[in-house]
């Protein structure tokens, strides 16, 4: 591991030197994010797994950035273009764009007339015209002796030279650095209507207006860019170039040049108009582009993790109700466990409405499985189906709850690969319906069989980098996963296959062999899995859990590599006893590491925990919600669906969730609603601000006034 490595991972990072080797080290030997998290912290300095996720992409683009500058060092030394100030310049650059600014006036590809004017041989008139030695006159007379079968003139001559000081120019790395800068914190973005502009569209808002290339909003960036590939907008970068061809006069030629600046200052002027504008405005665009899918990609993980760790409901039979007009409600009941149980289709609603039928069926189904809470999907026919199922309770006295739930992507899954795996003889619709259900009684388990893409918490998903959207969604639901665990004797492979060290042909060995052992009562009998050896196990089994196993500590996260310092400590001490002050020499006495005690009594105090349960609950429905009932000061309650640049989105028990602006998430200045505001998280006291009926939108505010 070279020096230079570590030293440019530790500029972009807040890790010692000892740490970032040892994280690579570990790396190396195909260790997975959270397992280094949870189970070497003493090597990490106690990284999270956000922090080793930041580490893996600085140190990815560290090691690009090391083999680039070989590449380019060892290409200028094949060229004999390499010298000390160079080699210099490519040691100390900290970017791959600074990298390829440095390389670029040594490329072989030039515009084609710079070519041509060194092909003709005039780079030596260049030079005499670029040193601001001789007057206009003097370069005349110089430029005769350049004149040959292609160069007919003296004219032809200095114009030839001119393109190739143009090009010096466009390639010097410090100009560019210096109009990269000006348009970044200076430049516009000129937006006007398109070829196919439509007046009356969502884009009409954004033509024939001026925005700030600084402060451009990232939502508004991939808005923009979209409406332009539908050529609804087009765009065009604006800089002040009268101010950058002063600074060119001022600080490019000496006051002691000669009257051949004249001609330098026109170069220089074409090679900025001509190569480097051109070419630093694409630039400025797709820089643009880059960070706003950054950040809507990080937004959408935000949003992914928020909404995977909602808590569950645990040790309820739920039935789960996926509406419909036409083709009626699909029922479908599922145990604690998730198991299906029994499905069936009702008619609560019109068209086919049968008020007394549907009531029979769904009495019947809470009666013969003791059915406690109920999951109605808030698409199409949720209203009127949640005041059906709120009449029943009411009517029959139940002791029932329901919730509206969001059945985004329930289609999906139903219609997916998987969903055929596990309900091989069930309709699509019933499938459906038991994913509502799922997504009452265990969040996590259920949504992590549809793609993430599929689930309505993002914004310009389509439009970013799908590779960086895949990589960062998966990474998500692999570290959230981890660090809730998994019940080994109920989890589908799906979810287990987002185990640390556990692939997907892995996991479906995994559930193999437990249907034919009927149940694992011990993590040991993994290692009798085929294809299971032990670096899969050690890098997975201590985020598995065996609820009524032979031992206890199976129910835990501690690792079975830690299972006799945790017998030596709970024979030795009583762990309620334990001070913070004893940890140094208690984890000495017991050969292990004080992060891996601190663990271990945490989870001994607290076996089969679950920390969703310390995030948002479920939250049963109360009242039903028309739009034409609502009026602007009417108080709600409602649940957060997704959370995007300029607003949330909130579910009040309409068929369209409602916008809740950023301006009315605060009194206080805020930068982003994820300050505040958070998925699956409850509102209680929401203000109607509008209502807009023919639209069917309704606008929201938490400010009070």
């Amino acid at each position: 591991m070279t020096n230079d490595l570590i030293n440019l991972i530790k500029e972009q990072t807040t890790l010692s030197n000892k740490h970032i080797q040892n994280i690579i080290n570990l790396l190396d030997e195909g260790c997975t994010v959270p397992f280094i998290a949870r189970y070497r912290k003493d090597l990490t300095g106690n990284a999270s797994d956000e922090d080793l996720r930041a580490f893996e992409q600085v140190f990815t683009y560290s090691q690009k950035l090391l083999q680039r500058k070989e590449e380019i060092l060892n290409l200028l030394e094949e060229k004999n273009f390499l010298n000390e100030k160079i080699k210099k310049s490519i040691e100390e650059a900290k970017s791959m764009q600074i990298c390829e600014d440095i390389y670029a006036p040594f490329k072989d590809k030039k515009s084609s007339r710079t070519s041509s004017a060194i092909e003709n041989g005039l780079e030596p008139l260049a030079n005499i015209i670029q040193s601001l030695k001789y007057s206009n006159n003097e370069i005349s007379q110089k430029a005769r002796t350049f004149l040959n079968n292609k160069v007919l003139s003296t004219d032809d001559a200095i114009l030839g030279a001119k393109d190739i000081i143009a090009q010096r120019y466009a390639d010097d790395f410090k100009s560019k650095e210096i109009i990269r800068n000006i348009i970044s914190n200076w430049g516009e973005i000129q937006i006007k209507e398109g070829k196919q502009f439509d007046k009356t569209g969502v884009y009409s808002n954004f033509a024939n207006q001026n925005e700030k290339i600084k402060y451009i909003k990232s939502h508004r960036v991939l808005a923009i860019l979209r409406a332009v590939n539908e050529k609804q907008l087009s765009i065009k970068v604006n800089i002040d170039e009268k101010h950058i061809l002063e600074n060119i006069k001022k600080y490019k030629i000496p006051s002691w040049a000669n009257s051949s600046k004249d001609i330098v200052f026109d170069a220089y002027k074409d090679g900025l108009k001509r190569l480097l504008l051109p070419s630093l405005k694409r630039e400025a665009i797709n820089t643009l582009k880059e960070k706003a899918s950054a950040e809507a990609i990080e937004l959408f993980g935000k949003n992914l993790k928020e909404l995977l760790q909602t808590a569950p409901l645990v040790n309820q039979v739920i039935l789960g109700m996926d509406p419909g007009f036409v083709s009626g409600c699909k029922l479908a009941v599922i145990d604690k466990d998730g198991i299906y149980l029994d499905s069936d289709v009702i008619y609560p609603t019109k068209p086919k409405q049968n008020i007394e039928a549907s009531t029979k069926t769904v009495l019947n189904l809470i009666k013969k499985y003791n059915i406690t809470s109920i999951a109605i999907g808030n698409g199409t026919a949720s209203r009127e189906t949640a005041q059906f199922i709120s009449n029943l309770i009411k009517d029959a006295n139940l002791e029932v709850n329901y919730a509206i739930v969001s059945e985004i992507g329930a289609s999906v899954y139903s219609a997916s690969k998987i969903a055929g795996e596990e309900y091989p003889n069930l309709d699509v619709t019933i499938r459906g319906a038991i994913s509502i259900a799922g997504r009452l009684r265990d969040p996590m388990a259920t949504l992590v069989k549809i793609d993430p893409k599929s689930l309505g918490i993002g914004q310009y998903q389509h439009d970013v980098n799908q590779k960086e959207l895949e990589a960062k969604l998966k990474n998500t639901t692999v570290d959230l996963v981890n660090k809730v665990g998994v019940d080994l004797n109920s989890t589908s492979y799906k979810l287990l296959s987002f185990i640390s060290g556990i692939s997907e042909k892995l996991a479906k060995n995994i559930i193999a062999h437990r249907t034919n052992i009927k149940k694992f009562n011990s993590k040991n009998e993994l290692l009798k899995v085929k294809g299971l050896g032990t670096k899969a196990y050690e890098q997975a089994v201590g985020f598995l859990r065996i609820k009524d196993g032979k031992s206890i500590l199976d129910n835990t996260a501690i690792h079975p590599e830690d299972y006799a310092a945790t017998k030596n400590l709970q024979e030795k001490y009583n762990i309620e006893d334990v001070k913070d002050n004893q940890i140094e020499q208690i984890a000495k006495e017991i050969n292990t590491t004080p992060f891996k005690l601190k663990d271990i009594i945490q989870e001994l105090k607290k076996p089969g925990y679950d920390v969703r349960n310390e995030f948002n609950q479920v939250k049963f429905a109360q009242d039903i919600t028309k739009i034409e009932d609502l009026k602007e000061g009417y108080i709600l309650s409602g649940i957060v669906r997704n959370i995007t640049d300029f607003g949330a989105f909130v579910d009040i028990g309409l068929k369209n969730d409602a916008l809740l602006h950023i301006s009315q998430i605060s009194t206080k200045r805020i930068n982003h609603p994820s300050e505040i505001l958070s998925i699956n998280q409850n509102l209680e006291k929401i203000r109607v601000l509008s209502v807009d009926l023919e639209k069917q939108r309704v606008g929201l505010t938490l400010k009070e006034y």
